[in-house]
Formats: structure tokens, sequence, C-alpha cells
């Protein structure tokens, strides 16, 4: 069979890459029927991101896709190939805005275009409204598409605007920032230890003067696409694996159903106790990286089930979790004194969904409360086949070769690389979020807009701390102690330099992990010293070109131990203040000069610098008598096939 797993699909500056079902076949059927419906019940949940991340994304995507497949003209043109670019970046982001960097994408195609296209296809194919005109469809749509001002950004996390005002994404209507936040405060008044996540499943809204929630659940907000969810849900729990499993999903359906986060938090302990089974899943309201306040959840889908071979390495890890958080350089008041269910596995993706589709997080622990992971602990996942198929699309780019500083280094990196940043991600995420405790009092959402770099911060730092300790190769997870330095170059370099390929001139950096990965690279940089080559850690420039040199890998250790224990401490103390000065003097500024020379360094490489998955299509045989006999995995489906098909089957609201 032909291998389409690396065939390149690109547009902007995203390529596509797949991600194979290794091992799927040696599942048994009753597995398999089981990653099937879960993944059906991952799939219908894609139009409640669309709209999640902008009150117009929906109403934009069927009026594009009508156009893109029935206007008749000349798909060659200027103008038609220029919305067709425009349209496969909004499918990728699920809107209208980068995925990443949170601006507006720039339509290079024409007003008149539009305008004529809309007036030429089928008006019974656009989303019109009763009574609606195509003329008043492009009133509405126009504004938003074109101009510049109107919604220009996401999620806005610029200091010292109304964050919410001023953000595009729908988690609020009608409301300010300090409404928000007023309203959420009257709920965590309280003594009590186990609040549940108040506002994670609702729309914010005004109305009539009164400030008031729109629950998303079955007979509330996105309904139809919930009860399309529960449905396969349903399915699912008739070949779970075990009656553990099945509770689990069953508990999940009763939250999805009400609505009430009590079940939510019931549930999310009942995930993370559920051991036994081979596959697993996430399908919820989970991250909260969209909403500028850091309170909504996005909704995103996984199915996954577990690679036997390489989840040796997290087991091995959480085994010694206790180690771990007693020999954290951390102030002892906020260490675990007992870690409590700490599970890590690397799975296989199965299928891919929501706010985890096109674009995947390569690790992920969950559940993200805090009271659930000091009582109950937390499950970790590293996704081999999503890391595999990237690893695959790097080698032999010339991206090392261009910025790593000497051959010595790029050796180091090529002998270590790999499994440094595998054990990276085991460690940030296995142990790094789970480590640590707020005192007494805290309220988690202390840091407001800041808390998602601040959390990401203090999982990177554990993760970096730990990898250079010898217990690791102790405990046979590294070769030797010179591997870490593979890491800390690779990393320090993303934060300082590389990363900046993701960020439009003139932008200062927007997304939670890049603020993060700044704020630990440039704090570093600044207590090791300046430009000079005989600094501990220094930027400094060869032949015109700039790059990172490291002197002193032990120094920088230490100081990754220091900023470790200040960001534990504005976490476990909720010192919003200190988070902010933090973030804003190290996280947030992008250096003009070097960004440009980054910038033209990397575009000479003709590389994409965001990369996303096609999923595997799943397809059902049934025997005479209509019952599944086997599941088939298809790995020929194009970008846009699956979308435009996906926009059919899967739609939901609109």
């Amino acid at each position: 069979m032909e291998d389409f797993r690396y065939r390149d699909e690109r547009f902007a500056d995203i390529q596509m890459l797949r991600y194979r079902l290794n091992g799927f076949e040696e599942l048994t059927l009753q597995q398999k029927q089981l990653v099937f419906y879960l993944s059906q019940a991952t799939l219908y949940g894609r139009d409640i991101t669309f709209d999640q991340f902008g009150r117009y994304n929906l109403l934009i995507r069927k009026t594009l896709e009508t156009i893109y497949t029935d206007l008749r003209i000349d798909h060659e043109t200027d103008d038609f190939r220029a919305l067709a670019v425009y349209l496969k970046r909004l499918w990728f982001s699920s809107g209208i805005h980068h995925h990443y960097g949170c601006e507006k994408f720039k339509p290079e195609f024409s007003v008149k275009f539009l305008l004529d296209a809309l007036h030429t296809v089928d008006a019974r194919r656009l989303p019109l409204a009763n009574g609606q005109t195509v003329d008043d469809l492009s009133e509405v749509l126009l504004p938003v598409i074109f101009d510049p001002t109107v919604l220009p950004k996401r999620v806005n996390k610029a200091d010292g605007e109304d964050l919410v005002a001023t953000s595009a994404c729908n988690y609020y209507q009608g409301v300010t920032q300090k409404e928000v936040e007023k309203f959420y405060q009257k709920f965590r008044d309280t003594a009590s230890k186990d609040l549940p996540s108040f506002g994670l499943n609702s729309t914010l809204v005004k109305a009539n003067g009164q400030v008031k929630e729109q629950v998303w659940k079955a007979d509330g907000l996105y309904a139809n696409a919930i009860r399309h969810i529960i449905y396969w849900l349903r399915k699912a729990a008739t070949v779970a694996e075990n009656e553990q499993q099945r509770h689990v999903i069953e508990l999940l359906i009763g939250y999805y159903e009400t609505g009430d986060l009590r079940i939510f938090d019931e549930y999310s302990i009942a995930w993370l106790q559920c051991l036994d089974g081979k596959v697993d899943f996430i399908n919820g309201f989970i991250e909260v990286y969209g909403d500028p306040l850091g309170l909504k959840g996005s909704w995103e889908g996984l199915v996954e089930y577990i690679d036997e071979e390489a989840t040796h390495r997290t087991q091995t890890i959480s085994r010694n979790a206790q180690w771990f958080e007693d020999h954290s350089p951390v102030d002892p008041r906020f260490r675990k004194p007992v870690v409590k269910g700490v599970t890590a596995n690397v799975i296989c993706a199965a299928m891919l969904g929501g706010d985890e589709y096109p674009a995947t997080a390569i690790g992920i622990n969950l559940p993200n409360a805090d009271w659930i992971r000091a009582q109950y602990g937390s499950k970790s996942i590293t996704i081999s086949n999503i890391t595999d198929a990237y690893n695959k699309a790097a080698h032999g780019s010339g991206f090392k070769e261009e910025f790593v500083i000497d051959k010595e280094t790029l050796d180091l990196i090529d002998r270590y690389g790999d499994i440094c940043d595998d054990l990276h991600t085991d460690l940030h995420e296995c142990l790094g979020h789970g480590s640590g405790q707020l005192l007494p009092g805290t309220d988690p959402d202390a840091l407001k807009a800041y808390g998602n770099t601040i959390e990401e911060a203090r999982a990177d730092l554990f993760g970096l701390y730990y990898i250079a300790d010898p217990k690791l190769v102790e405990l046979g997870l590294l070769p030797d102690g010179e591997a870490y330095k593979s890491q800390y170059y690779t990393y320090m370099m993303n934060g300082l330099m590389t990363q900046l390929v993701r960020i439009e001139p003139g932008h200062q950096i927007e997304e939670a992990h890049m603020r993060n990965r700044s704020l630990i690279a440039h704090w570093c940089l600044e207590q090791m010293g300046a430009r000079t080559s005989s600094s501990a850690m220094a930027l400094v420039n060869r032949n015109g070109k700039t790059y990172l040199q490291i002197n002193d890998y032990p120094r920088l250790r230490q100081l990754i131990a220091e900023l470790l224990a200040e960001i534990q401490r504005i976490k476990s103390e909720g010192d919003f203040e200190a988070a902010r000065q933090l973030v804003e003097q190290y996280a947030v500024k992008v250096d003009p000069v070097l960004h440009k020379e980054v910038l033209d360094r990397y575009r000479k490489l003709n590389l994409a610098p965001y990369k996303g998955f096609i999923n595997p299509w799943l397809l059902p045989v049934y025997d005479a008598d209509g019952e599944i006999q086997d599941i088939l995995v298809n790995y020929s489906e194009t970008y846009d096939h699956q979308m435009l098909r996906y926009s059919t089957e899967y739609a939901t609201l609109i």
C-alpha cells in the first residue's frame, strides 16, 4: 500500500501531515467498534468549536464552501485561488482567525469577486435565514471578512485593555470584563475546596440589563450537536471494555444532558481512575486557552489506544512521582506531601476533533481542576504517532543546520534530540502539571489572564529541571549525563529565536505556550550574561547571523531551578502582580531586528511553520445481518475532501 503519511499538502503557512494507526489491526472487534463510536462522537463536536471561536464562523464557512464547490468559473483565476486558500485556513483554524496568533486572516480575493460569486451560485445553497436575501447576507459578511478593524483578534491579552470587549471569541455577548469577573466572583466567595469550574460550559450574555449564562447542554445552547454526541456515546457504552469504562461514558452523557458541572467533576474523577481498558478518549469542554479570562472551555475530542511498548517510559516516570515531588527545588510548603493518582501512558491517536484538530497537542494532562489533581491525581498521555509524524517531517528539512551554532551542538541534537523531546513532554504532562499545591485559601483563578502562561511555564520548567537530573540515567530513561544538553539548547533556541517564525512582523507574542517559552528563555538569558561569547549563555553573531551559544549548562540548570521556585510560588500564592510583571517583561515583546533576521533565514528554507493532520477515515464493514464485522482504516482522503465531507456529514448547527 502506498504510504500517504507524509504526502505534502501545503497552503499559506501550513503543511498537512498524516498519522498512522499503528497496531490498530491488533485490537479486538469490540475495541475497534468502541474506537469507531467514540470517533463519531468526536467528529460531531466540530461545529461547536467553530461557533465558539467566532459568532460568524459557521456562516462564513457555509457560504465559502458553497462558492468553492458550486461556482462554475475558471478555478485558476487569482481570486478563486485566493478564496480556496482562505477557506483552507478557515477550516484549519475553526474560524477566520489564525489558530496560533489569533489575528484575523486577510483575504486576497476582492470584494467584487465575492459579491459576484454570491449572486451567481444557487441561493438555496447559501445559509440564508428566513426572509433573508443574498444582499442581506452580504451586508453581514463583508465587514467581518474584509474590514481589518472588525473583530481583529480572536483572543486579546494586551495588558490594560478590556480583554472581553476586544476579543472576537464567542464566549461573551454584550458584557465587559468587569461584569464577567463580578458575575463569577460571587460563586467563589465560599470556603469550599471542591468548587466546580464555574463558567466552563456556558456563554455569558447580557439581556435586558441582566447578565446570565446560556449553558451548553442537550436542551440548551449547542443542543443539536450535543444530542448527536450523546447518541454515539450511548453506542460506545454498549461496547465498553469494562463496567468502569461504561460508567465513565454514562457520567459524561449525564453531564451533557444536564450541563451540571458537579457531574462533570464526578465524570473527571471517574475518568482518571479508569485504567483497565486499552481504549480511552477525551470529549468535552476542556481547555480554556481560547478565552482571554481562562474560564470557558473550548470543545475538543480525542480517541486513543495505548502504545504498549512506549508506555514503559511514562510508567517509569509515574512510579517515581513522589521522588520527583520530594526533590523539587521549590519551597517545601508548595510541594505535595503525598502524590496521588499519577497515571501516564503513551498512546496512539485514532481520531482528532474540535480544538484538537487539525492541529493537536503532543501531550495532554487532565483534569484541569486543581482540587481534583490534589485529591485524586491526574492522567497524562503522550501521543506517539503524532510525534512520529512530526519527527519524520522535520528530518532533512535544513532547519537545524540553519539555526544551530556549530557541528558539535548539531551532532548532540541529532544523537539525543528525539528521545529528549519525548522525555520532556512526558515530564511536562505526567508530573509537571500535577506537581505542587496551592496554599489554603488561594483562588485557582487568581492569576486571571496570566494563569495559562504561568501554568505552562511551571510544567516546562519542571521538565527542564529534571531532564538534567542523574535520576533519569539511573532509571534508564536517558543514555548518559550529556543528553539533557540537547533539550536545553533546542528549548532556549526556540524560546529566544526560532518560534518567532510563527509571529507576523510588528506583532507581539500572544499564545500562552509561546509566551511561556519566551519567558523562560529570556529570563535565563538576562541572568546569564549579555551578547558576548564569554557569557554563560548568549546570542552571538557569526558571519552576519545570530546564534545561541551556551557555555555553562550546569549554571543554566541552576537558573531553571530558581525560576521554577518563583513560578511555583506565584501559582501557590496566587500572586497576580508578580505573574503580570514576569509575563509582560519577558514573554510578550519581540525584538524587531532579530525577528526580521529569523524570518528571512527561515523563508529561504521554504518550510511551513505550522503542521496539522488529516484524520484517517474509519470505515465499518457490515455482515449480511447489518452487524459490524470490522473497521477498516483508509489514509487516502485529501484535506479538501475531508473538510467538505465533515461539513456535510457532521453539520449540526448550520
